[in-house]
C-alpha cells in the first residue's frame, strides 16, 4: 500500500532537523533542506544540488512539495499582471502584480472564495471552499516577485492581502506566511511593506494587536452608518460599527499605527453629505487615512460608481478635517484584475 506523503513545508526547521537525526543523518541536513524550500523556493527535491542523490531520493519517498502553478497569466495594457494560480488539489485562486513608478505590489489571496458576503465583490459570490496554507500564500509572493523581475526589471517591493478571501478568517496561516515572507531565512521582506486588509472582524483585530504584529492594517469600510454598511456588507449585522471602532481603538492604543480605511463611493448608496459626515466622525478616534477606491462593476448593475461631484465632496470634507485622503485609480480592469473583480473567470 502506498504511504500518503506528508507535505514537507508543513514541517518546521526543528522538525526537519529531528527527521534527519532519526534517519541516521546529521541535524544540519535539515537546515539545508529548509533553505532550499523557503529561501530558494525550490519545488523539486532533485533541485537541491548540495544534497546527495541518496538523500534526495529518500526525501522523495517520504514527502511531497505541494507547490502552486501559475495556470494562466494575463497582462493588462497598464502593466498589471493577473495570475490564475492552481493549487495542489486543483482549486484556483487569483493574485495580481500591480506596477507603479517606484514600486511593485503583490495583491495576494488568503482563501479559496471568501467567508464573507459583501454584495459588491465578485469573490464573495464564490463562497469559501477552504483556507490557503502558509506555503500557498508564500508561493503567490514568490511567483509575483519573479514576474516583477522579468517584466519590470525590479524585485517585488510591497504586499497587500486584498485578493480573494478574508485574511483574518485564516489568521494563523496568514501570520505563518508573513513570518516566512519577512524572515531572513525566507524572502527577507520588511513587515512595514505588508498591508493586511480586513472587512472588520473585531476580535481578530484585537488579537493582532495583542500579537504585536509589525505589518500595517487596512479596513474595508465603505460606510460609517450601520444600516448602509449592513445593506452592502451583511455580516456587519454581526460585527457592527461600534464593535469595529472599539477594536480599532484597541489596535491603535497597542500599536500606535495609523489605520487605513478602504472606501468605495457608490451612486445612490453612500454618496450623500450624511455619509461623508459619518465617515469624518468615524475617522476621529485614531489617526487614519482614507483610500477612496474607484469601483469596478461585477456585471449585475446594482452598484455603480458615484459621480465625480460626490467624490469631490468626500475629498474636500476629509481634507477640511485634516484627514489624509487619496484616490486610488483601478489597475488591470481590462483583465478583471481590479479591486473586487477576482472571481476565477479563467476556470
Amino acid at each position: 500500500m502506498e504511504i500518503k506523503k506528508k507535505d514537507i513545508r508543513a514541517l518546521s526547521k526543528e522538525q526537519l532537523r529531528e527527521f534527519f537525526v532519526k534517519e541516521g543523518d546529521k541535524a544540519f541536513r535539515g537546515n539545508q533542506v529548509y533553505e532550499w524550500l523557503w529561501n530558494k523556493s525550490v519545488h523539486r527535491f532533485e533541485d537541491m544540488t548540495n544534497i546527495s542523490l541518496d538523500t534526495r531520493e529518500m526525501l522523495e519517498r517520504h514527502f511531497t512539495i505541494n507547490h502552486i502553478e501559475v495556470d494562466q497569466l494575463q497582462r493588462s495594457s497598464d502593466g498589471t499582471i493577473k495570475n490564475a494560480v492552481r493549487l495542489h488539489d486543483g482549486l484556483i485562486v487569483e493574485s495580481v502584480l500591480i506596477p507603479a513608478k517606484n514600486r511593485t505590489t503583490a495583491c495576494v489571496s488568503s482563501q479559496v472564495g471568501c467567508s464573507l458576503d459583501c454584495k459588491f465583490c465578485a469573490t464573495a459570490k464564490l463562497k469559501r471552499m477552504r483556507n490557503l496554507n502558509p506555503d500557498e500564500i508564500y508561493d503567490q509572493v514568490v511567483a509575483i516577485d519573479r514576474e516583477s523581475r522579468l517584466y519590470h526589471n525590479r524585485p517585488l517591493s510591497n504586499i497587500v492581502f486584498m485578493g480573494m478571501g478574508e485574511p483574518l478568517m485564516n489568521y494563523n496561516n496568514v501570520l505563518k506566511a508573513i513570518d516566512k515572507i519577512t524572515s531572513p531565512e525566507g524572502l527577507g521582506m520588511s513587515p512595514k511593506r505588508i498591508v493586511v486588509s480586513t472587512s472588520g472582524i473585531p476580535k481578530m483585530i484585537k488579537k493582532m494587536a495583542d500579537d504585536e504584529v509589525k505589518f500595517k492594517l487596512a479596513v474595508s469600510l465603505h460606510s460609517a452608518i450601520d444600516e448602509v454598511r449592513t445593506s452592502i456588507m451583511p455580516f456587519n449585522a454581526t460585527f457592527p460599527l461600534k464593535d469595529l471602532r472599539e477594536a480599532l481603538e484597541y489596535w491603535y492604543a497597542k500599536t500606535k499605527n495609523r489605520i487605513t480605511y478602504e472606501y468605495v463611493v457608490w451612486d445612490g448608496i453612500n454618496d450623500s453629505k450624511k455619509d461623508v459626515d459619518a465617515l469624518v466622525e468615524f475617522c476621529k478616534f485614531a489617526p487614519s487615512k482614507v483610500n477612496l477606491i474607484e469601483y469596478n462593476p461585477i456585471d449585475d448593475g446594482e452598484f455603480q460608481q458615484a459621480n465625480s461631484k460626490a467624490l469631490d465632496l468626500y475629498i474636500s470634507t476629509l481634507e477640511a478635517h485634516n484627514i489624509t485622503v487619496t484616490v486610488r485609480r483601478s489597475r488591470g480592469k481590462d483583465i478583471d484584475a481590479a479591486c473586487g473583480q477576482l472571481a476565477n473567470k479563467s476556470t
